[in-house]
C-alpha cells in the first residue's frame, strides 16, 4: 500500500514538473506586449480564442514557430485546452534557446489573467 502511494506521488510530481506551472499569483508577470500562441487545432481556435492570440497548432509548431517568434528574448505565452500541448511547446522553445516562455495553460486562464476577451470566428 505504501509503495503504491510513493509511486503515485512520484508520477504526479514528474507530470507536474514536466509542464510549466499554471498561471497564478506566483508565476512571473506577463508582459503587455507578450506574444500569445494558441497551439490548439484551427477548429478549436475558431470556436474561441483569446483576443490577439495567434493560432499555431502543435502539429505545425516545429515547422512554423520561427516565423511568428523570431525574437528569442520576447515573452511568449502559450496555451491550449489543458496545458499539455502548450507544455510541450514551452519545452521545445526552451530547447531552441527562447528564454522567456510561459505556459498559460488554457484559453480561460489566459483570458482571466490578462483581461482579454475570448473571440469566436
Amino acid at each position: 500500500m505504501m509503495l503504491r502511494f510513493k509511486i503515485r506521488k512520484l508520477c504526479v510530481n514528474w507530470f507536474s514538473n514536466s509542464i510549466s506551472s499554471s498561471p497564478d499569483s506566483t508565476s512571473p508577470a506577463w508582459e503587455e506586449d507578450a506574444l500569445f500562441l494558441d497551439v490548439r487545432s484551427p477548429g478549436e481556435y475558431a470556436s474561441g480564442h483569446v483576443e490577439g492570440a495567434f493560432n499555431l497548432p502543435l502539429d505545425h509548431f516545429v515547422q512554423e514557430y520561427a516565423d511568428l517568434a523570431p525574437d528569442k528574448s520576447k515573452q511568449i505565452v502559450l496555451y491550449c485546452q489543458s496545458g499539455a500541448r502548450s507544455g510541450q511547446a514551452v519545452l521545445f522553445l526552451k530547447q531552441q534557446g527562447y528564454g522567456n516562455v510561459l505556459n498559460g495553460v488554457s484559453m480561460g486562464a489566459v483570458a482571466l489573467k490578462t483581461g482579454r476577451p475570448i473571440r469566436r470566428q
